[in-house]
């Protein structure tokens, strides 16, 4: 008779384990879904910004205009773009094309000094802020969920793929190219 409870107990227990650890799993999806969606409203915010800033700019630059093709494939490429992945490469190219636009103003004394300019600039500087904190709890809550679909007995029960980071392209860090004719 004690053989036959401590057996039940142990499928009890079992059963209560496996519940508790597909919970944890589900909650952990949740968050980085979240988390995605967070990373997802800041860069639509950039998206739909850097058109003002693009047409402020080629206001003062007419000349530039391999700069603003740049910026208009990156944002475009941005658009269609779907997961997580062609997302993150969309964003390193547009940070990259931003950064060249930003160089450009160096060269237009008129233009770092036009108020629209230093607005868009601000916003756009309150976003990447924006970015990079949401970028960080994204990766943050994807290693959790990660870790753990990885970890015994979780990677044997469930068969979850792991998610994939947003990460920065290395060219993306490198300070941009711009020369002045």
């Amino acid at each position: 008779m004690t053989a036959v409870l401590v057996i039940v107990v142990l499928i009890v227990l079992a059963f209560l384990y496996y519940i508790r650890l597909n919970n944890t799993i589900v909650k952990l999806e949740e968050t980085v879904g979240n988390a995605w969606s967070d990373i997802d409203v800041q860069l639509r915010l950039r998206f739909d910004l850097v058109d003002n800033l693009v047409e402020t700019v080629k206001w003062y630059a007419k000349h530039e205009k391999d700069t603003f093709k740049e910026v208009v494939e990156a944002r475009n490429k941005f658009a269609t773009a779907t997961d997580v992945k062609s997302k993150a490469e969309a964003d390193n190219m547009l940070t990259t094309s931003l950064k060249s636009l930003f160089a450009l103003s160096e060269a237009y004394p008129e233009l770092k000094a036009n108020e629209n300019f230093l607005n868009l600039q601000s916003e756009l500087s309150d976003i990447e802020n924006k970015i990079a904190s949401a970028r960080r709890y994204f990766n943050a809550a994807t290693r959790e969920y990660n870790t753990l679909i990885k970890q015994f007995p979780a990677n044997v029960l469930f068969h979850k793929e792991p998610k994939d980071y947003f990460e920065w392209l290395e060219e993306a860090k490198k300070a941009p190219k711009v020369k002045f004719d």
